[in-house]
């Protein structure tokens, strides 16, 4: 290990920058962040430095350096474009013992900086040790999409409860252990969620209870219509703190791998005419285990939200006042209609969508068809292949034309994914040919035009 990783703090500190070109005003905006009193010493200044030193209370000395310019200094900077500039600086920060870096030139560097990942107060640093600042950079950009910022908001409720956690458990094991299950379960989540005041009604809880028992908190999380690059950061991130995930048969395989290997999954998958755990079990479940203490991952197939009985599973834990989350994802009518390439809307062909469901609660389709008729809107039914004939029929009795376009998706967005094509009057024999398998996602309308010039995606 070539360099010791330090974090140094500079608030009010007076630090020395010598240049102000571009790049040396990132180097000003770093070290203004932290805090420091900053004077720069170049003839010429950027106007982005200018309104730094503005901002910050820091100096401009529109000079040319000179030896003794770093008298009174804690550290020094070095960012110019001349090399002997640079070269003096480091010997004139050496023979005062001051830490000092100078841009691009590691062997005249006694530190270097490192890429940074910001939450403050939760820092993230990486470094190649000078070899390769660009490698540092997209490993940065890497761990900044895993890292959500609220990390940040997370560091700082634990630093404000550091002391009251500490008088309460003074061994250390036990306090390590208790800031863990805190970090990684029901508390850190609602911290992050924005709900601080609840976070901590739960560590004066956990704090308060003798044999460790506490309630749990349960996440109802959108998968997604079955690409597992379509999930959102913060689905896999619940996925993988989950010791509990309750499924349905509608997510796909690839993302049920995403869970934590010893997570307990549990199948309660619905299919039509076919209830592997009745809805009202399913309800209870998600209730028993938040009150065993158990984080539980609810993983629903597109978005928790849009025909998936989301508002149903979290009213029992509202009544029971259980700590939930709802994640949205990415709902099967985008999934299909953007991997067919059948634009929902578009300017010369349907200006409003609707989502309707296929089937309603009693298995029956009972639906508005007179509002169905305008030929400015597109149509999408979800669960309504086997109700395809009736859908067909009823939307030609109530004024669609039997030459409206009509799209069955089949699996959208996975790799078997197929599009059969057709209109009203032909789509049924369509389907009959080609036995498409649920799920699958019918989109009627004008827009479904566009998919043989759209699409990029498989198809029959």
């Amino acid at each position: 290990m070539r360099y010791l990783p330090v974090c140094l703090s500079l608030q009010d500190a007076p630090v020395t920058l010598v240049g102000a070109g571009i790049v040396a005003t990132r180097k000003a905006r770093l070290l203004c962040r932290a805090g420091a009193q900053l004077t720069v010493i170049a003839p010429e200044a950027t106007g982005e430095l200018q309104q730094l030193l503005a901002q910050h209370g820091g100096k401009w000395q529109q000079r040319a350096y000179a030896s003794g310019d770093l008298a009174g200094s804690t550290l020094v900077v070095a960012a110019t474009p001349d090399s002997a500039v640079n070269a003096q600086v480091s010997r004139d920060a050496g023979g005062l013992n001051l830490p000092v870096n100078v841009v691009d030139s590691p062997e005249l560097c006694s530190f270097i900086f490192p890429s940074i990942v910001d939450r403050d107060p939760l820092l993230i640093a990486i470094s190649s040790s000078g070899q390769s600042p660009v490698l540092a950079r997209l490993l940065r950009r890497k761990i900044e999409s895993l890292v959500p910022a609220a990390y940040g908001r997370l560091a700082q409720f634990a630093g404000r409860f550091r002391d009251r956690v500490k008088t309460a458990l003074p061994e250390d094991t036990p306090r390590r252990l208790f800031w863990e299950q805190a970090m990684e379960g029901t508390i850190g989540e609602q911290v992050m969620a924005g709900r601080e005041q609840r976070a901590q009604e739960l560590l004066e809880q956990r704090l308060a209870e003798t044999d460790g028992l506490y309630t749990g908190e349960v996440y109802l999380v959108g998968a997604g219509p079955g690409d597992p690059d379509l999930m959102t950061f913060k689905a896999v991130r619940l996925l993988q703190s989950a010791d509990v995930v309750l499924y349905d048969a509608l997510v796909s395989a690839p993302i049920l791998e995403m869970a934590r290997r010893d997570a307990k999954m549990i199948y309660v998958g619905k299919r039509r005419a076919d209830h592997a755990v009745p809805q009202e079990q399913i309800n209870q479940l998600l209730l028993d285990l938040a009150l065993e203490g158990k984080r539980v991952v609810r993983l629903k197939g597109g978005d928790p939200f849009i025909f998936g009985r989301g508002g149903e599973e979290i009213e029992l834990l509202a009544q029971h006042r259980v700590p939930f989350q709802v994640v949205p994802g990415i709902t099967a009518a985008s999934g299909a209609a953007c991997y067919a390439g059948i634009p929902l809307t578009h300017r010369d062909h349907a200006q409003s969508v609707r989502f309707v469901t296929g089937h309603l609660k009693d298995g029956s389709s009972n639906l508005d068809w007179d509002s169905f008729r305008s030929t400015t809107e597109t149509l999408v039914f979800y669960m309504g292949l086997v109700g395809l004939p009736q859908i067909c029929a009823q939307l030609t009795a109530h004024g669609r034309s039997g030459d409206t376009p009509v799209a069955v998706v089949e699996r959208a967005t996975l790799d078997e994914q197929r599009v059969l094509t057709g209109t009203l009057a032909t789509i049924g024999g369509v389907v009959e040919r080609e036995q498409p398998k649920a799920p699958t996602l019918i989109i009627v309308g004008s827009v479904v035009q566009l998919h043989q010039s759209l699409a990029w995606f498989g198809e029959a």
